[in-house]
């Protein structure tokens, strides 16, 4: 529970339906402890102000770039940590199937062009940040982000996104990080939600 405008969503699966990718001790830090931090700090920052009372993406887009750092920050960081675990789901993983799958043939030239590009992006991000697939312009596209940053202020549709800050994946996998984005997308990616989000 918080006290304040801003929550996190509630896992749609146990805590151990990630497993072996991501266990049930990485998901009692990463969404019991830092995903909290996020919510109670936003609340903190929010407290008292003229966006209380406004959804996540108008809060997210009001403080884009401006002097309100905390509140931007730890308000996008619950959006994404949001996002990242509708991301995911117990059975995931592999070959698209519905319109993203038909979107990534068409935009990348198929699904291994498609792997190549959003391992890239994974494993090329330098310190904290994200992986996503984002719909632009009637096309599908990998981006990266750093910190909280998230596509939709660029404008961007975000479809899915991977989380590679370390804390997401070194209980796990220590520093192989590879290995952790090879997992996800084999086992844990959720295309479902990818296609709700396409339409």
């Amino acid at each position: 529970m918080s006290n304040g405008p801003l929550s996190k969503i509630a896992l749609p699966y146990a805590d151990t339906a990630l497993d072996p990718v991501i266990s049930a001790h990485t998901l009692s830090f990463h969404y019991a402890k830092h995903h909290q931090a996020y919510v109670d700090n936003g609340n903190k920052a929010l407290a008292g102000t003229d966006l209380a009372d406004r959804s996540m993406i108008d809060v997210i887009k009001a403080t884009y770039k401006t002097d309100k750092t905390a509140i931007y920050n730890n308000v996008a960081q619950v959006y994404n940590h949001d996002f990242y675990w509708l991301s995911m789901r117990n059975g995931g993983g592999g070959q698209p199937t519905g319109a993203v799958a038909d979107k990534i043939g068409a935009s990348f030239g198929g699904y291994d062009q498609f792997r190549a590009e959003f391992t890239q992006a994974a494993l090329t991000q330098f310190g904290s940040g994200w992986a996503w697939l984002v719909e632009e312009g009637g096309a599908l596209k990998v981006t990266k982000t750093a910190n909280a940053d998230t596509p939709f202020t660029a404008g961007q549709k975000p479809l899915l996104v991977i989380d590679v800050w370390e804390h997401a994946y070194y209980l796990d996998h220590q520093n192989r990080r590879a290995d952790y984005v090879a997992a996800w997308l084999d086992k844990l990616v959720n295309w479902e939600f990818a296609n709700q989000n396409l339409g």
